[in-house]
């Protein structure tokens, strides 16, 4: 094959995806990396395996044009290898460089897998610590809500007042359903493939993007890692002592 491609991943949760496109949007190859049996994620390990065996079943990496990123918001470790790696691709490769919201890629989802297509869609993720990361896309795909970070609560809240529920989706739907539901949204069935979020949707939000210069792309961690509170909180009490 040799046809102009690009290369889309995303690593904001637990299970890694990648995929490659033809010019035109038409899917050509993809891959997926679920997280190991410990339930952690393998992106240190899997993320460039998959990127070259996506990459090689599609052609050769001549005839990427082009890198598509998730850059969250989702876990510390993942968004910042994906970040990394996408950046480190571009330069190397000289080729554009994109980055998207991992829940805008979500939600893009959820017409192929939902046949609710003319209602909002609310796209969530664990955020763990009781909280979840979520934006609200209207029906046209376009944001409605940014993304946040927060207790299911308050999301709740916010979906009670919308005059049109939402399709709630995503590992943080599924987590919460009882709250969400009782608002008002609807959530697919546990298991639906709407609740995945797959580097397959990148390409009808990434095609009319302008590139960014690597150093530009920045991972949305939207909120201060677990590692950097447990250091500070430590400081503080040693400064008490």
């Amino acid at each position: 094959m040799n046809v102009a491609t690009t290369l889309a991943f995303d690593t904001a949760t637990s299970e890694l995806t990648v995929a490659v496109f033809a010019d035109d949007g038409s899917l050509i190859a993809e891959r997926e990396v679920a997280a190991g049996e410990d339930g952690r994620p393998r992106h240190a390990n899997a993320l460039l395996p998959a990127i070259e065996e996506a990459v090689g079943a599609s052609g050769t990496w001549n005839c990427v044009t082009g890198i598509v990123v998730g850059v969250g918001p989702g876990a510390f470790t993942g968004l910042r290898i994906g970040v990394a790696t996408a950046r480190a691709l571009s330069q190397a490769r000289g080729v554009t460089l994109k980055g998207i919201s991992s829940l805008a890629m979500l939600a893009a989802g959820v017409p192929r897998a939902v046949a609710e297509r003319e209602r909002p869609r609310l796209a969530m993720l664990d955020a763990r610590r009781g909280e979840v990361f979520a934006a609200l896309y209207d029906e046209a795909g376009e944001m409605a809500w940014p993304a946040a970070v927060g207790a299911p609560e308050a999301l709740a809240e916010r979906i009670g007042a919308l005059p049109g529920k939402p399709v709630a989706v995503g590992d943080g739907a599924v987590r919460f359903r009882d709250r969400l539901a009782g608002a008002g949204a609807t959530i697919p069935p546990d298991g639906d493939p709407a609740h995945r979020l797959r580097a397959r949707h990148a390409w009808g939000i990434a095609a009319h993007l302008q590139g960014s210069p690597p150093s530009k792309i920045e991972p949305n961690y939207l909120r201060r890692p677990d590692a950097e509170l447990w250091r500070e909180r430590d400081h503080k009490a040693k400064s008490s002592a």
